[in-house]
């Protein structure tokens, strides 16, 4: 389920011309019914439901006094909301099969980032969810599986929340010494779902700076204090 339907149309007939049972279904994660509606075009397309997959997110960026409490509104509706969403509509299908949850974090949902805090504390909600929804749905044989990815190379850096092309988010983009294959993450990620993993940390510079963060937490304030120093002596030169 995705919002732009050509594209999803196109991944649906390379999966069908794979030989992969396949349907596409064009939604919104922050529009009520559609994820409902969803899950029970699937149940009746293939008979039951083994994994459902929290991916939609976006980013919203900007120091805190030069943002609104909309902007971070519509962060929380699509990265939180959209989340519940989709458990909500999943969860009951899933119990049936004791299928597999797979929520779709960030490194700086452990490591927050200045000018990114809408962000950050929509992967930082989705930290808490992960943690406690693994022990309530243990007894119904359904997994969580939390990835906290770093950085990857997907549009998350070149469009809004509605798809468009934003030019603040394309100046915010990694560099690409830093940026992991989305191929790869999604490779990861399977696995980990498949061995029902409880948590999977997705390239070296996130698992680096976790590690860091849990061991030495005031290295790392320092750390990215100084980034910041060095990055405003560089945006005044």
């Amino acid at each position: 389920m995705a919002r732009r339907g050509d594209r999803l149309q196109a991944l649906a007939r390379e999966l069908t011309n794979s030989g992969r049972r396949s349907l596409a279904v064009v939604g919104d994660v922050t529009c009520d019914g559609d994820l409902e509606r969803a899950v029970d075009l699937a149940r009746v397309e293939f008979g039951h439901l083994d994994v459902a997959v929290a991916n939609a997110g976006f980013s919203v960026g900007g120091r805190l006094m030069d943002l609104t409490l909309e902007d971070y509104r519509r962060q929380f509706e699509t990265n939180v909301f959209g989340v519940l969403r989709t458990l909500f509509a999943a969860i009951p299908e899933l119990r049936k099969t004791h299928g597999r949850i797979i929520l779709v974090g960030s490194f700086l949902g452990i490591i927050p980032i200045p000018g990114g805090t809408p962000y950050c504390m929509s992967k930082f909600a989705l930290t808490a969810l992960a943690e406690g929804l693994s022990h309530e749905l243990a007894a119904d044989g359904v997994s969580v599986t939390h990835i906290l990815a770093g950085f990857l190379d997907t549009e998350i850096y070149r469009v809004d929340n509605r798809g468009v092309h934003n030019a603040e988010s394309s100046r915010r983009t990694p560099p690409p010494w830093l940026l992991y294959s989305a191929d790869r993450a999604a490779r990861q990620i399977v696995s980990a779902a498949y061995q029902r993993r409880h948590m999977k940390i997705i390239s070296t510079h996130a698992k680096a700076g976790i590690f860091l963060e849990r061991h030495t937490p005031g290295l790392v304030h320092l750390a990215i204090a100084r980034a910041i120093r060095k990055a405003g002596i560089r945006r005044r030169s």
